[in-house]
């Protein structure tokens, strides 16, 4: 095992749990006051993910980033066969980025008894509306997969991009009732110059769909300036709808829920956020953005 400082010199690339547990056990036995950032990534990644790493070493003395594509959380398998891979980028961008140990776990080590392991969890019934409403299956296979990350990790802070919003509900709840000492850190999502959110799902769309899918932005935009003078949700819904469809995408959802438990508002005297999710051809967008 190295000799651990504060400082991590060059970037520890690991794919086993067994190990990464013995050098955290070994970090912490020599930095019993340090404290551990962990960033789980699906890889593919991009500058979203970087500023959860910049943050993550700023409020930690050891950052910890994952990258495992999780076969659980997809219910369609053409979704997951069709998700970017780009192992060598992501590494080189996590040594140059001040990441110290970087986790590229099999899927047999994350799930030593197959995939279908029972996983229980209550969710509090935030799994039931929008992403859990129209992929099934895909709150367990996130729940299921970060529980086993934290127990591995055991990280002080996790971060997430506030782009996953109900992904962070969904988190927050799982280290609720699995009792994880873990503080969850959500993040401000990074958008290109032109509104439209970071994802490791752009890199799978051509210049002309990437201008497409600004749609999605410049209705949220939309939804912020026509809530000051809509007073009915149900409205200002079918309005937002109406606007986004004269784009090219093809919508699944545009649904105006409470930041606080996700269930739809009836009044905009309660907090209200616009979430939407949307295809432009095959792949799947999501956003999301406070409205009031």
């Amino acid at each position: 095992m190295p000799l651990w400082h504060l400082a991590v010199s060059a970037l520890i690339t690991i794919d086993n749990s067994s190990a990464l547990i013995s050098l955290l056990a070994d970090f912490r036995k020599q930095n019993p006051d340090a404290k551990i950032g962990f960033v789980p990534t699906m890889g593919a990644l991009h500058q979203g993910h970087i500023s959860l790493i910049t943050r993550a070493k700023k409020e930690n003395q050891l950052v910890v980033c994952s990258i495992f594509v999780n076969p659980t959380q997809f219910n369609d398998p053409k979704d997951l066969e069709r998700y970017p891979r780009t192992a060598e980028a992501d590494a080189a961008m996590l040594s140059d980025n001040g990441c110290d140990i970087v986790y590229f776990p099999a899927v047999d080590d994350i799930y030593p008894n197959g995939l279908n392991e029972p996983f229980d969890m209550d969710f509090g019934g935030i799994d039931n509306v929008m992403e859990g409403a129209h992929r099934p299956g895909h709150f367990k296979g996130v729940a299921q997969v970060v529980d086993r990350f934290f127990r591995i990790v055991r990280p002080d802070r996790a971060y997430f991009g506030q782009k996953d919003f109900q992904q962070v509900a969904v988190i927050r709840q799982l280290v609720k009732e699995k009792k994880h000492a873990v503080e969850i850190i959500a993040c401000p999502t990074l958008r290109s110059t032109q509104g439209l959110a970071l994802s490791s799902r752009n890199m799978l769309l051509s210049e002309e769909e990437k201008e497409n899918s600004l749609i999605i932005y410049k209705t949220l935009l939309s939804g912020q300036n026509w809530i000051k003078d809509n007073s009915d949700i149900t409205e200002l819904t079918e309005k937002l709808t109406v606007f986004f469809k004269k784009g090219n995408l093809h919508l699944e959802y545009l649904e105006l829920a409470n930041p606080e438990n996700l269930q739809p508002v009836k009044n905009k005297n309660q907090p209200v956020h616009c979430f939407i999710a949307a295809f432009c051809g095959k792949v799947r967008l999501i956003d999301n953005m406070r409205l009031n």
